[in-house]
């Protein structure tokens, strides 16, 4: 393996370690199903990147291929979207919407996490390490083997899923499922085929940036937490995701926008995962003392490489 590709490598367990640990939605015991992870959140986020840098894309075209990716997995691997009772948990039973089988807060939720956290933030982290942030990392073999991990990562956590409980969605949703997946990848093409624009105008200060990524992250999901109301916190949490789609469209426009200000955005949202991780229950079982240990020690990992991530980005600057 170059030295070229080793920021894919990086990628491919970041993504899951993010998605999974450092949320605190799995106890450090089960760190042994990163190996099953990283193929599905790993080989997605290394696609992600690669296609967008080989069209000579930008974050916006990342981000609705990293919401499709959400569709995919959700819709598709997990069917969580679909699944009345996935995990015994009734996550569809708030605003739930009887003629899609689907619930309104869930869906707005854990495509949200998808998005943002699986994919766009270990994609932003590990470019801002990479010296070749926007150059592709693989040839031709290795990106049909980071294809190929993927598949095998679908696959094998679908089986895993239909294994613990039978339920399949219907013919229809996953119907719908593929036209959302189809009308998104055409969004991203689409957004990436446009000329980046070159605006003058000023930008926050790269601290602030941070500041702005955390507070509307935490924001964010502390909505998700307290708001009772299905349709009220469905609508907050909406409109959380317009206010930062807004902010970061007009300031990322700006030629006074760099990496370092992308990397401080995904570093706040990257933190509020971190802060989350505490009050956060783990689906498989573990003592509270070693669910604190883990939260401790995945929550270190995730600002020394955010440290990390910051030295390489200000020595390239």
């Amino acid at each position: 393996m170059t030295k070229r590709a080793l920021p894919a490598l990086g990628l491919f367990f970041l993504a899951p370690l993010v998605a999974e640990f450092v949320l605190g939605n799995l106890p450090i015991t089960a760190l042994f199903a990163l190996v099953a992870l990283a193929p599905l959140y790993g080989g997605g986020a290394v696609l992600i990147r690669e296609i967008v840098r080989r069209r000579g894309g930008g974050y916006p075209s990342v981000v609705l291929l990293a919401l499709a990716y959400g569709v995919l997995e959700e819709g598709v691997t997990t069917m969580s979207l679909f699944n009345p009772n996935y995990a015994g948990l009734r996550l569809l039973d708030p605003g739930h919407l009887d003629a899609l089988g689907m619930g309104g807060p869930w869906t707005v939720f854990v495509l949200g996490l998808h998005t943002v956290w699986s994919i766009t933030v270990p994609i932003v982290v590990m470019e801002s390490i990479s010296r070749r942030p926007r150059e592709p990392w693989l040839g031709k073999l290795g990106l049909s083997l980071y294809a190929v991990l993927f598949v095998l990562g679908v696959v094998a956590n679908n089986a895993f899923a239909i294994a613990n409980d039978p339920f399949v969605a219907e013919p229809g949703q996953f119907a719908g499922v593929a036209v959302a997946i189809v009308v998104l990848v055409a969004l991203a093409i689409r957004v990436g085929k446009r000329p980046r624009l070159e605006l003058a105008g000023a930008v926050p200060p790269i601290w602030m940036a941070g500041i702005t990524g955390l507070v509307l992250s935490s924001a964010w999901m502390l909505s998700d937490d307290l708001i009772n109301a299905p349709w009220l916190k469905t609508a907050v949490v909406l409109a959380i995701d317009g206010l930062a789609t807004a902010l970061l469209l007009t300031w990322s426009r700006r030629t006074a926008w760099t990496q370092r200000h992308s990397l401080a955005v995904a570093g706040g949202a990257l933190l509020t995962y971190v802060w989350h991780a505490f009050p956060e229950s783990p689906v498989s079982a573990a003592s509270a003392t070693t669910d604190l240990i883990g939260n401790i020690l995945f929550g270190l990992v995730a600002v020394a490489v955010l440290v990390f991530a910051a030295h390489r980005s200000r020595a390239d600057s």
